[in-house]
């Protein structure tokens, strides 16, 4: 009798094992799907500064050239 309760016994351990290592196995996919996502956002911000840097210079160049041509000068309508 003490060899059948002995085997229940080392089942359920068993079973307990697996299941805390099948959640081990999750907790460390998760963990590295975390950490794909974190590189992945930190990519992002970072080309979204550069394009953000970029805009900038496009901006200043923009309107440096509408300022130095003559075709976007303000011009005052004149009632006759």
């Amino acid at each position: 009798m003490m060899s059948a309760d002995t085997d229940a016994v080392g089942a359920v351990n068993q079973v307990e094992l697996e299941e805390q290592t099948q959640l081990i196995h999750q907790v460390l996919d998760l963990q590295h799907t975390l950490e794909d996502l974190f590189a992945r956002v930190e990519a992002v911000k970072e080309e979204n500064m550069k394009l953000k840097s970029e805009n900038q210079v496009l901006r200043h160049y923009l309107r440096n050239l509408m300022s130095s041509s003559h075709v976007f000068h303000y011009t005052k309508n004149k009632r006759m």
